[in-house]
Order: structure tokens, then C-alpha cells, then sequence
């Protein structure tokens, strides 16, 4: 799944911040990379638990401290770290999101997209035609707006 999870975040972040400046690219990465560490077994707990959200929001937040640029850049990839969280469902499971906190094996700990089976088909789906109804209104088949997507991250969903 990774229409569903690209197409939330960067749709959420459209409706919080209303920031043609921010950077998605980082979003994106941050919005899917548990969706990759699902691949990798056991080891995925931690990316479907708050720890690694966190963590990674420390880091970007102590790393950037006094350099604004940077920090505003880098902080889309916790914002999309935590989002996965949300749109995954994991916060419906407290000994997977707050894992390691109330205890347990990694190895009990499942991804709940493996969880809904054949229900993902139907995210996958809308996430696609959200994904698509975004970039038509955010004009990426400009080329200039493409360049700048691909260059900053920029999307204006404003449909001007």
C-alpha cells in the first residue's frame, strides 16, 4: 500500500498547513518508509510503534537546532512518519504503538495493513484517485511545476 499513505499525508498536510512552501518530498518518504520496513519482519514493530517517530523528531529537531531552512525541510519526514500512524490504523493496538513501553515481543507485533487482507485494495484504490485528483489541481503536468516539485517539493493544491 502506498497510493493510500501518500495520498492521506500530503493531503493532510495540505489541510493543516495550507504552505504551497512545504517540502512533500520528505512526507512522502516519511509516509511510506514503514510501509518498506514491513519487508523486513520483526523489525517493523518499530517503525509501527511511536519510538521511531519520535526518535526521528528528536534527532531532525536537536540536529537543526538555530537553522530554520534545514529544520523546516527535514521536519516532513517525522510529520509522515506520524501520519503512517494514523491513516495505518496502528494507534488501534496499544502494545503495537506503544511499543517497547508496555512490553512485549516484536515478533507479536503485526503490521495492520497485513491485518486487513483484501481491505487494503479498497484504500489503495481512493488513495489513487486522490493522489490523481491532487496532482491534476496542483498542476504537475506542467513542466515548470513539475521542475519545482521535483526541485523543492512545492505542490499548490489551491488550484489556482
Amino acid at each position: 500500500m502506498l497510493f493510500w499513505f501518500v495520498a492521506t499525508a500530503v493531503l493532510s498536510v495540505h489541510v493543516v498547513f495550507r504552505d504551497v512552501a512545504f517540502d512533500h518530498r520528505l512526507l512522502i518518504v516519511g509516509a511510506v518508509v514503514p510501509v518498506a520496513g514491513g519487508l523486513l519482519g520483526p523489525t517493523s514493530a518499530v517503525l509501527l510503534s511511536m519510538i521511531a517517530p519520535v526518535a526521528v523528531l528528536v534527532v531532525v529537531m536537536a540536529a537543526t537546532a538555530g537553522r530554520k531552512p534545514i529544520r523546516r525541510t527535514l521536519l516532513g519526514l517525522p510529520i509522515g512518519m506520524f501520519l503512517h500512524l494514523v491513516f495505518t490504523g496502528s494507534w488501534t493496538e496499544g502494545q503495537r504503538f506503544w511499543w517497547p513501553t508496555l512490553g512485549g515481543s516484536t515478533a507479536d507485533i503485526a503490521s495492520p495493513v497485513v491485518s486487513r487482507g483484501l481491505w487494503n485494495l479498497p484504500l489503495e484504490l481512493l488513495g489513487f484517485l486522490l493522489l490523481v485528483s491532487m496532482l491534476r489541481r496542483a498542476g504537475l503536468d506542467d513542466v515548470d511545476r513539475r521542475r519545482a516539485f521535483i526541485a523543492r517539493g512545492t505542490l499548490d493544491l489551491s488550484g489556482r
